[in-house]
């Protein structure tokens, strides 16, 4: 068994339960201690595991990381994510209005202003907060890890979807204040320019396509390491709240699954609008959603 990746796992069904540390140290009957050094990759009994995916309601072989995994919490998903992306030396994205991995350094600190702004309305807003505040730590460890890994991306992004992010601004159909909302709006142009930037510039690793129609029904993920692939089908937005969301997330390295995902992928690039007229195309969405800042 890896018993490192036994802990990985072990983490993320942790989270996707909802269910507290301690409770699950108290009914294994071990401490709280001993439970984070299972996650931290110890030496782990075959019937522990047994008795940890009974706990966590998933088979022990997801538990040793064979077959999919499921994630209905954003939370759990993000952390798992992470964990794959620690490993991982290419990415690439297919559909969705925005790349997280090539975000603005703001953008995590934006996501933190108005997830806690939605938190504080909500009507257990202690439990939102918590929420929220496990999602941000993910999200800052990858935001460190892209900055610290060489690693390839190509996203393949949905105008559609780039479209509907400029009108209504990042975390669209959160409840904020107006100045957030507008904060909202001009962070979204901000990060379109900085795609459009990245292309132009002709960023190091970074591939960009526009996809017109039709557009990807839910986002694809493929990530490749040295050892391993993975597909996720996740139908999160990068800016989906962590404490309001309904959907499954899917994560597999099954080579059937990350094949017939790479065919679509491929096809979906031969395509898209790439280089320069991806850039162009941008500048066109930028100034179409905001044609007085073309003006000013």
């Amino acid at each position: 068994m890896r018993f490192e990746e036994i802990g990985e796992q072990l983490r993320t069904y942790r989270l996707e339960s909802g269910l507290k540390a301690d409770e699950i140290a108290a009914r294994l009957g071990i401490s709280r201690a001993a439970l984070y050094r299972y996650e931290k990759g110890e030496v782990i009994k075959l019937d522990t595991v047994r008795r940890l995916a009974e706990m966590l309601q998933v088979s022990p072989l997801a538990l040793m990381g064979i077959g999919v995994d499921y994630f209905s919490r954003l939370t759990a998903y993000l952390e798992r994510q992470r964990q794959i992306e620690e490993e991982a030396d290419s990415y690439l994205q297919l559909g969705g209005a925005h790349c997280f991995a090539l975000a603005t350094e703001g953008m995590v600190r934006l996501l933190r202003a108005i997830w806690l702004e939605a938190a504080n309305l909500a009507q257990d807003h202690s439990m939102a907060r918590s929420v929220t505040e496990q999602a941000l730590i993910s999200l800052t460890q990858r935001r460190r890890n892209f900055d610290q890994r060489r690693m390839s991306f190509t996203a393949m992004l949905s105008e559609g979807a780039i479209r509907r992010m400029l009108a209504k601004g990042i975390g669209a159909g959160l409840p904020l204040s107006e100045s957030s909302r507008a904060q909202a709006r001009a962070a979204a142009v901000t990060e379109a320019e900085h795609l459009a930037n990245q292309i132009e510039q002709g960023a190091l690793g970074v591939q960009i396509g526009l996809l017109q129609e039709p557009e990807p029904h839910h986002q694809a993920l493929i990530y490749r390491g040295r050892d391993r692939a993975y597909v996720i089908d996740n139908p999160f937005p990068f800016d989906a709240h962590p404490a309001w969301n309904q959907g499954v997330v899917s994560i597999t390295s099954a080579d059937d699954a990350v094949a017939i995902h790479q065919r679509v992928a491929e096809s979906c690039w031969k395509q898209a609008h790439k280089g320069m007229a991806a850039a162009q195309r941008l500048r066109m969405l930028i100034a179409e959603a905001n044609p007085l800042r073309e003006l000013a």
